[in-house]
């Protein structure tokens, strides 16, 4: 019998091997590489394609605003000129809440911090987000 995927619904993350708790939503990460394109004077009909550098995407973090400031006040001090870059992870749980998969990401420092919609009216949590830049992600 083959074994079940996973579900999204079971992760944590950590900064510097602290793991951050709480976190509503992880997207964004994954790597890209840059497709050259080169024709060779001998075949004009075909262009050939070799991999280039590789890039890899910002990670989005999204949460519920709480008295933690740890995050928020490492965004400042990017703001601030002392750029302090973080090693993490992001870990997927099975569904006895083991580590299944974990995914380093490497020289991160966040990018963008976004607060939290406001609405008089509404019932809902108030998630703020966090953008980290990362310069290398590895599946482990």
């Amino acid at each position: 019998m083959p074994d079940l995927p996973y579900r999204n619904f079971r992760f944590l993350v950590e900064f510097d091997g602290l793991v951050q708790a709480g976190f509503s939503e992880c997207s964004g990460f994954g790597s890209n590489l840059e497709v050259i394109e080169y024709r060779e004077g001998g075949d004009p009909a075909n262009v050939r394609k070799f991999p280039g550098m590789a890039s890899y995407p910002d990670i989005t973090l999204k949460n519920g605003v709480s008295n933690s400031h740890d995050l928020y006040d490492w965004h400042v001090e990017v703001l601030d000129g002392e750029i302090t870059r973080r090693q993490g992870s992001i870990i997927l749980l099975d569904e006895l809440g083991q580590e299944a998969v974990r995914w380093n990401f490497f020289q991160g420092w966040p990018s963008k911090w976004e607060g939290p919609a406001l609405n008089a009216t509404g019932k809902e949590v108030a998630i703020q987000s966090l953008t980290i830049s990362v310069e290398r992600l590895v599946k482990a």
